[in-house]
């Protein structure tokens, strides 16, 4: 988000993550990046699906068994099959959860009900023989498609976990425009801003995006922005690299070096060169573009989301 824009972010999480002790042993999986630095910045909504679906704390372990496409969900001890409560629970949940206006959802890795990613499947003699998705984040994703989603354990890879929260911002962001009706000039001048985010992460969906917004005017309004929203969501998910934010920064410093002294305009070169080589994060440059833009008043650039797509206190570009 640009620097100085309030923006109320809400955000689905297991509750374990918080220091909640709902776990099968009654502990908790308190995560620090998500209580301490990004808490101040976000409303919670703490669940626990195995919580609430009435097994209790503490409860007898239960893991994902048979086919790892689809797998069962069992207790551990009993056998007793949870897959088809787990799902109804799942569903009734995720219709919950619309009217929270949610911006991203944190699920904790590895669980039988909320792990996403790489989610130990067993055979039904007792031993692990694949991965798959719990049950309650399979019917998440598949409720929400556009939703950011992550797991605790990826957001400890700093790419990782600065793409998720630049989503999670964006979608915030989307939301907030569309909520003002907006007209073929807002549309316009919204994409203006994004687009250089949008060009970190996917040429392609750039190119498409422009074309659409080029062509959103008269009755066909709503349905463009729905297809807009959809590609947005899309590009960001996609990773930025090193080699494209390079292209980026060489893109806004076009706008503006000329006015640069030699030595100004040489530090800049400089420093976007040494970042495409790996040898400083993204913050250096993207400090010393700020402080020109200011400077000099670039208008058009200091309206770019790329600049500040998230808060500055999170640090995250510090590190990618």
């Amino acid at each position: 988000m640009r620097e100085g824009e309030a923006q109320k972010i809400r955000l689905g999480v297991s509750a374990c993550l918080l220091g909640q002790e709902v776990r099968y042993d009654g502990g908790h999986k308190r995560d620090p990046f998500l209580t301490e630095t990004l808490g101040p910045f976000v409303e919670w909504v703490p669940v626990c699906p195995e919580v609430e679906l009435g097994l209790g704390v503490p409860r007898d372990t239960i893991r994902l068994v048979g086919d790892a496409a689809a797998p069962r969900l069992v207790v551990e001890k009993t056998g007793e099959d949870l897959t088809a409560r787990m799902r109804r629970y799942a569903r009734s949940r995720a219709r919950e959860l619309e009217s929270l206006d949610l911006h991203g959802y944190v699920l904790k890795r590895g669980s039988p009900s909320c792990g996403l990613f790489r989610v130990r499947v067993y055979e039904d003699g007792g031993l692990p023989h694949g991965n798959g998705t719990g049950v309650y984040a399979r019917v998440l994703v598949k409720h929400f498609p556009l939703l950011p989603v992550e797991e605790e354990g990826r957001l400890g890879d700093a790419a990782i976990r600065e793409n998720f929260i630049e989503r999670v911002f964006a979608t915030a962001r989307w939301r907030t425009f569309l909520a003002r009706r907006p007209g073929p000039g807002d549309f316009v001048a919204f994409h203006t801003a994004q687009k250089f985010a949008v060009l970190a992460h996917s040429p392609s969906h750039y190119a498409v995006l422009g074309r659409l917004v080029s062509a959103a005017g008269g009755s066909r309004l709503g349905a463009r922005l729905a297809e807009y929203g959809a590609l947005l969501m899309q590009a960001l998910s996609i990773r930025a690299t090193r080699a494209r934010h390079a292209n980026v920064l060489q893109h806004l410093a076009g706008f503006f070096k000329r006015q640069l002294e030699g030595d100004a305009r040489a530090e800049l070169a400089d420093v976007i060169h040494d970042y495409r080589c790996g040898l400083v994060p993204l913050v250096v440059p993207l400090t010393l573009i700020k402080h020109h833009v200011r400077r000099i008043r670039v208008a058009y650039l200091a309206d770019q989301t790329y600049l500040s797509p998230h808060p500055k206190e999170l640090m995250l570009r510090n590190h990618v």
